[in-house]
């Protein structure tokens, strides 16, 4: 049970963190999607301005959501999510999972707690207060029948609530995210209105302490279906990359500072001077006859296996 518990937590852990890592390319894809997405008849649609235009989801509420799904084993489950909407854009920090049955021949007939939830929600307000009702998560993967009148249920708790779906599956490069939320749209004969979901863009956003959280949870999991090789390779991988996002992002900011787009700080240009200081210098006889050494006490090591 340890080892299957272990397993379990490791493909949550690597999950979200290639969640974290692959925010970038699920920026350009969403963009793609966006424009199909909030287009209707060649035309974009405008939302109203109190409604959400974005929602961004940290990786605290994509563990949740996968050991919610693996603890429940069912077709999908149902929760709650916490965080905070300024200026169109709605932040998920947190989530809670609420006990949630549907029949399987007929999605219209289901059940959800709201009792359970509303104790869970006046629980959560003694200990975060600055976190409020922001929507509601799905596993999915697809939007069901059921779903509107769950997020008309919602209304209670929040004017605007957001409908995200989290796939527990993910292909290798998707985000496993998609937001929706609910506008009034015209029926095909003019004669009465009905409301449907609209998708809005989705990312995947983490503070500093959450992606040192993550890595910290990947250093002390180890998958036992994959050799500890194998495991040193996709690390060192996974860290070039980053190493390069980063050093991309440092290059556009000095290049921007420079051409005058963006005014000087200085204190992000002293923790620059900083960095480039505690870089080795790589011209030294000293380092270079170190890493020779160690070159050939590699090769060695080599040679004699």
């Amino acid at each position: 049970f340890s080892s299957r518990r272990r397993h379990t937590r490791c493909r949550e852990v690597s999950w979200a963190r290639r969640c974290v890592q692959e925010t970038g390319q699920g920026k350009e894809k969403e963009k793609k999607d966006d424009k199909a997405d909030t287009k209707k008849d060649g035309k974009p649609v405008l939302l109203p301005p109190s409604l959400p235009t974005q929602v961004i989801v940290h990786p605290l509420v994509l563990l949740s959501v996968v050991d919610h799904f693996n603890r429940v084993q069912k077709n999908r489950v149902v929760g709650v999510l916490l965080g905070n909407f300024d200026h169109g854009v709605t932040e998920v920090t947190n989530s809670y999972a609420v006990p949630f049955e549907e029949d399987g021949k007929d999605n219209n007939v289901w059940y959800l707690d709201f009792e359970y939830h509303e104790q869970m929600w006046a629980m959560f307000r003694t200990v975060t207060a600055s976190e409020k009702i922001v929507g509601w998560y799905s596993t999915g993967p697809t939007i069901t029948v059921s779903d509107l009148a769950i997020h008309e249920d919602f209304r209670r708790y929040c004017s605007n609530p957001v409908f995200v779906i989290l796939d527990v599956n993910p292909q290798a490069s998707d985000i496993p995210s998609r937001a929706y939320v609910a506008v009034e749209d015209v029926t095909e004969d003019a004669k009465q209105t009905e409301m449907k979901f609209q998708h809005i863009p989705s990312l995947i956003g983490s503070l500093e302490s959450e992606e040192i959280g993550v890595e910290h949870l990947l250093r002390d999991v180890k998958d036992t279906n994959v050799s500890s090789l194998a495991t040193r390779i996709n690390d060192s991988v996974t860290a070039l990359k980053q190493l390069t996002t980063r050093l991309s992002e440092i290059r556009q900011y000095l290049l921007d500072v420079v051409g005058g787009k963006l005014l000087p700080n200085h204190k992000i240009l002293y923790m620059l001077q900083e960095i480039f200081n505690l870089l080795p210098n790589l011209g030294s006889p000293e380092l270079t006859r170190s890493m020779n050494v160690k070159m050939n006490d590699n090769m060695l090591s080599l040679y004699l296996a």
